[in-house]
């Protein structure tokens, strides 16, 4: 049996945002937790949350559900190094697969979650990616026999970049949702409005 865990990556200081993005209210929750809420009722047992900026403060919310918390101390240097702290984590733990997700794409559910996990179990050694609008980009499982070239990741690129280069290796599943980060506060708008 494979161990996959699910890394929700939620490091970032939001600057687009203008305030705390992690803790934007959101049905009846907050971002961050729906993200954790969706990943907890998915199949995958171990959920892991990445942070760095505000952490305290974001921490402090997260009352209603455990989840174990890796910092990012480098999370000014970009999304990437969320990527690598997260990753690195998961190696000395001995995980099979990662499934990385960001806590600001609401669309995310626990069932999307689940597809991208029995997509990797029918394709164990490849990439399982989320396409939508076209793109490709999480959230997405690595297999473990990527982790190491994960850990080279860096700046504020986050798979994207590196999904592309690895088109070959990558099992692509349709969202048919719009899977969009938000980003900007026109962006939050927006999604309140749906």
């Amino acid at each position: 049996m494979q161990k996959t865990a699910i890394l929700i990556l939620a490091a970032g200081s939001a600057s687009r945002m203008g305030k705390m993005k992690q803790l934007l209210p959101y049905k009846n929750t907050t971002l961050l937790e729906w993200a954790i809420e969706q990943a907890q009722k998915s199949i995958v047992k171990n959920v892991f949350c990445v942070l760095g900026a505000h952490k305290e403060a974001i921490e402090k919310q997260l009352t209603t559900k455990p989840i174990e918390v890796i910092y990012n101390p480098n999370y000014k240097d970009g999304l990437s190094t969320s990527i690598v702290t997260g990753i690195d984590f998961l190696q000395k733990h001995n995980f099979d697969n990662a499934l990385i997700m960001l806590a600001d794409q609401p669309h995310v559910t626990s069932e999307y979650l689940n597809s991208l996990i029995e997509a990797s179990k029918k394709n164990p050694s490849n990439i399982i990616t989320s396409s939508y609008q076209d793109s490709v980009g999480v959230p997405a499982v690595f297999p473990k026999n990527y982790f190491n070239e994960l850990l080279n990741l860096k700046g504020d690129k986050g798979a994207k970049s590196f999904l592309l280069q690895h088109n070959d290796d990558v099992v692509k599943v349709n969202s048919h949702q719009n899977l969009l980060d938000i980003d900007t506060p026109e962006d939050y708008q927006h999604l309140l409005k749906q």
